[in-house]
């Protein structure tokens, strides 16, 4: 049993994986120290994460809201909103926190004196034959981050952790990005890189870690133009609505990176790898069109 409780919000968005969220639940319960409560959003039409969260257990404080609409954005809005905590952590619900991950936010968050942290994402241990990945960020390298570095640099939205007052001052999630949106991926990205961009002191610290549910390959690929098209779609956006030199050069940073591995996909006859990456390419070329002509985000 966990000895502190620290004063921190999880923030969770949930759809129809109610037994993901259970066990997510539970590995916060478990954790070395409490959050002073977890937000759970819930865009299921039958409201299938509502007993799972009257049921948990071990935490101090589990709230359950119902949204009748969907995007995974629009989400982490709602949760950030109706947090009561100075820090906000972010964590999906098929993901299983850290015994110390609760612990390491506040560590960073409140001692450490931070704005933003990110870290890494492993596999979380699952016996069914040929399950695979889906997003991993395993370097133990910590990385103080400054402006204007790429967003992807922090980590990935499925961990992450930002003072509140720090993402209501920027405006929260744009919600044209992301899964359940239009623009299909990216909003973890475009939150990164607009909080660096206005100042926020940052870090991709390894010590922050979560295990996120493998899956078979045809899920791994189904997310890969996705990836590639709301990252060029963010860009899109800071080009177009905030003449952002700096967008450009991030776009172009992104192809590069995507260029290089499928280079070493095809170098090292790694077929799969080269689909892969011929998906995200693929993705990103649509998703600069997309973020060119989507309409604005409203005031």
């Amino acid at each position: 049993m966990a000895e502190s409780i620290s004063p921190v919000t999880v923030a969770i968005t949930t759809l129809d994986r109610p037994d993901a969220l259970a066990r997510c639940l539970r590995s916060l319960a478990e954790g070395s120290a409490l959050p002073a409560e977890v937000v759970v959003v819930d865009q299921s039409r039958e409201r299938t994460a509502e007993p799972v969260v009257a049921g948990a257990g071990g935490l101090p404080a589990a709230r359950y809201l119902s949204d009748e609409r969907t995007g995974l954005g629009r989400g982490q809005n709602l949760a950030v909103s109706a947090a009561t905590q100075p820090a906000v952590a972010v964590l999906d619900d098929d993901c299983v926190a850290n015994r110390r991950w609760v612990e390491t936010v506040d560590r960073l968050l409140d001692h450490d004196g931070l704005d933003l942290v990110g870290g890494r994402v492993l596999p979380l241990a699952d016996s069914r034959p040929g399950v695979v990945p889906v997003s991993s960020r395993t370097s133990e390298r910590r990385l103080e981050l400054r402006w204007p570095t790429p967003p992807w640099d922090l980590g990935s939205g499925n961990n992450f952790a930002c003072r509140r007052e720090w993402f209501m001052r920027i405006g929260g999630c744009d919600e044209r990005l992301g899964p359940g949106s239009p623009g299909r991926g990216g909003v973890d990205m475009d939150l990164f890189y607009r909080l660096l961009r206005a100042g926020a002191r940052a870090r991709y610290e390894p010590d922050l870690v979560v295990h996120h549910e493998q899956q078979q390959p045809e899920g791994r690929l189904t997310r890969r133009g996705a990836y590639g098209f709301g990252m060029a779609a963010a860009c899109a956006l800071w080009m177009r609505e905030g003449r952002d030199r700096q967008a450009l050069r991030i776009l172009g940073a992104w192809i590069a990176m995507r260029g290089r591995l499928l280079a070493v996909a095809v170098r090292h006859r790694r077929w799969r790898s080269v689909r892969e990456e011929l998906l995200v390419l693929g993705g990103t070329a649509r998703g600069v069109v997309h973020g060119l002509s989507v309409a604005r985000r409203p005031a």
